[in-house]
């Protein structure tokens, strides 16, 4: 799919315009290891980006170069794991997507022929994922065009900046206002990520 298609659409909306022209070229970087996306979900999440990426480095340091396999990470002690600065819950979110795939519950090779929504329900059906994760993955994984996650904090910050607002929007101001950038919302969102100093990195 063209991201210049994109962009014609997107600019019709004169705010985004503007933040569009700010920002620049739309470049999302997206991962094939679905598992690695994962993990690596479970691991950030409500966790401030430098500690989350410490957690990262030590977790990824166990096994070497490569990132693990599943089954690598299910024969893992936890107290081992435990020594990374992960959480006992985020093991055990870990451990139960590990299983799922060795399991063949989670078929990472297929999940890509699935819808949107057939991806999240199949996801959130792993202990430790839920939608805001399944959303991530759609974007930075399946580089999927028309995510809006109406729950994600820098989102809502970004549409705050975006409206000049006084105050955060909820979710059902997100989605009326997401209505104007279908099929693109993923791009919009990513455009108001980027409008946001903290998220100055994100790909």
């Amino acid at each position: 799919m063209s991201y210049s298609t994109a962009h014609k659409v997107l600019k019709k909306d004169p705010k985004l315009a503007k933040i569009m022209k700010l920002v620049g070229e739309y470049q999302i970087r997206t991962s094939r290891n679905y598992y690695e996306s994962l993990v690596e979900a479970i691991i950030t999440q409500q966790l401030a980006g430098s500690a989350a990426k410490a957690i990262s480095n030590r977790f990824r340091s166990l096994y070497g170069k490569s990132f693990p396999k599943p089954i690598d990470v299910i024969n893992t002690l936890d107290s081992k794991l435990r020594k990374t600065g992960l959480s006992r819950m985020k093991i055990e979110y870990i451990k139960e997507l590990s299983k799922a795939i060795e399991a063949k519950k989670l078929k990472m090779r297929s999940i890509s022929k699935l819808s949107d929504e057939e991806v999240v329900e199949q996801l959130t059906q792993i202990k430790g994922i839920g939608r805001w994760t399944a959303e991530m993955f759609l974007i930075f994984s399946l580089g999927r065009m028309d995510v809006l996650p109406v729950g994600d904090l820098g989102l809502r910050k970004g549409i705050q900046l975006y409206n000049s607002a006084d105050e955060l929007p909820n979710a059902a101001e997100i989605e009326k206002l997401g209505e104007r950038w279908r099929p693109y919302r993923t791009v919009a969102t990513w455009y108001l990520w980027k409008s946001l100093k903290t998220f100055d990195t994100i790909g």
